[in-house]
């Protein structure tokens, strides 16, 4: 914006101040001209009269940057062959010669600007003509017009390099907000704005902000130790619960029919329950850091096949397995990672695939890119039958409690919401990425990558682009 308005300023500037001068400088010519030729007109009028020789005439009042003509009666005479009478505009020539009215034209002879100027000579019946040849004001005019042409660039460029300087000064401070706001967004709760050097306007904005970001932090400390607390306050009642229950499981062919179904649906809800405390209880632990992991170097081909077999046995649909399907590429590579954990994102993401897309059709092993993350990575992706995933629940599915229009279908299954939110705390303990895409020929594929080798405290923890 300050070039641009610096090449606006500098266009109307440099285009009013060339017209101007050219007016002026090209009306005083005009005026000079035809004042000394009016004079010369006037002395050859008066030497002709004398009975002097006409091209002498001509040649005493000629100056060396003009030429000129005599009409006399239809004749016409000439100082020099340089200029005839054809090199006067006709236009010219008419005004003058048929309506005796002195007049001048500006044209351009030979590629040289010229003007010429005539002026009726009522006592000899003719006419006067003389062009003078402006070339040199034509030539100042081109200088002058170049000098505006290039001050009008350097004043471009010194008011983009202005204008650089001073929206750089401006908008430092804040490209310092959008990074903290960036850091915090990823989870960096520590980030907090720096010292504004003294501007007063600038301390104003940072003492808001790092005030906003204390009590967002507070806030959300708060409620993971709430959700913690509440886990762990749960754990007590839910197992006496689950011990009391099985007493009943022990006993329920002797209840009657309507006692026995009761306890079938008090013992899926305690189950359920239990399921969704200690979901709670390891996605608190990942909040607040505490969450251990042990790593394995294994095979994940075999790895993925029992971790399959384990769950497919485990899920409440009865439902035909998935066939594995394992890339040769993927042959040789070994994988760290906590198989506990490992199986409990097996199990979610085909516990996912039962409750919403009609069970998994097919488990892929396949190499990764290894762009983002450290060694030869591994793709696990689970694919199922189900209406898919619309884009825009793509970037939600991994949000703890969202469980996405296809939950509240008819016939879907009753999750938590915890599960793929599980899911992506797991991963991510792992060093790998998960995220959720559409499968070929419909429905969805949910595909975890993981590193070839362990990640290191250090290491920066790549998160997924979503999850259901």
């Amino acid at each position: 914006m300050f070039a641009l308005g610096a090449l606006v300023l500098s266009a109307s500037m440099g285009a009013l101040s060339y017209f101007t001068t050219r007016h002026v400088l090209v009306s005083d010519s005009d005026k000079a001209d035809f004042r000394l030729a009016f004079e010369n007109a006037t002395s050859v009028a008066q030497h002709v009269a004398a009975t002097a020789t006409i091209v002498q005439t001509l040649t005493k009042v000629t100056t060396p940057n003009s030429h000129s003509l005599l009409e006399e009666r239809g004749t016409w005479y000439e100082r020099t062959f340089d200029l005839t009478q054809d090199d006067i505009p006709v236009s010219l020539r008419s005004m003058v010669i048929n309506h005796s009215t002195a007049a001048s034209q500006t044209y351009t002879l030979h590629g040289s600007p010229q003007i010429a100027i005539g002026i009726p000579i009522k006592s000899i019946h003719g006419a006067y003509f003389e062009v003078f040849n402006v070339e040199d004001l034509a030539h100042t005019l081109s200088v002058f017009a170049l000098g505006l042409f290039v001050a009008g660039i350097v004043t471009t460029a010194l008011g983009a390099v202005l204008g650089r300087w001073a929206s750089g000064r401006s908008l430092r401070p804040l490209a310092g907000v959008s990074r903290a706001a960036v850091a915090i967004a990823g989870g960096e709760l520590g980030t907090r704005l720096g010292s504004t050097g003294g501007d007063p306007d600038l301390a104003a904005l940072t003492n808001s902000f790092n005030r906003m970001v204390d009590q967002l932090q507070e806030r959300i400390e708060r409620e993971a130790r709430f959700t913690s607390d509440v886990s762990h306050e749960l754990r007590s009642p839910l197992t006496t619960l689950a011990a009391s229950l099985g007493v009943l499981e022990g006993h329920v062919e002797s209840l009657d029919p309507p006692a026995r179904r009761a306890v079938e649906l008090l013992s899926a809800d305690v189950r359920r329950f239990q399921r969704m405390v200690g979901d709670l209880l390891e996605i608190s632990r990942s909040d607040t850091g505490s969450a251990e992991i042990s790593l394995e170097e294994v095979d994940p081909a075999e790895l993925v096949r029992r971790a399959v077999a384990a769950v497919h046995r485990s899920l409440p649909i009865d439902t035909p397995p998935p066939t594995v399907e394992v890339d040769p590429a993927v042959s040789g590579t070994h994988l760290w990672v906590d198989k506990r954990r490992f199986e409990r994102v097996m199990s979610n993401l085909l516990e996912n695939a039962s409750l919403y897309g009609g069970g998994a059709t097919a488990v892929r092993v396949t190499p990764g890119n290894g762009s983002s993350i450290r060694g030869h990575s591994v793709r696990v992706s689970v694919e199922d039958s189900g209406p898919g995933l619309p884009p825009t629940e793509r970037a939600k599915v991994f949000e703890r409690f969202y469980r996405g229009n296809a939950a509240f279908q008819r016939g879907a299954g009753t999750g938590t919401g915890l599960g793929l939110a599980l899911v992506a705390e797991h991963v991510r303990l792992h060093g790998g990425k998960v995220w959720a895409e559409e499968a070929e020929g419909g429905g969805a594929r949910f595909t975890i990558e993981l590193p070839g080798q362990p990640a290191e405290p250090d290491d920066e923890l790549a998160e997924g682009d979503g999850a259901r």
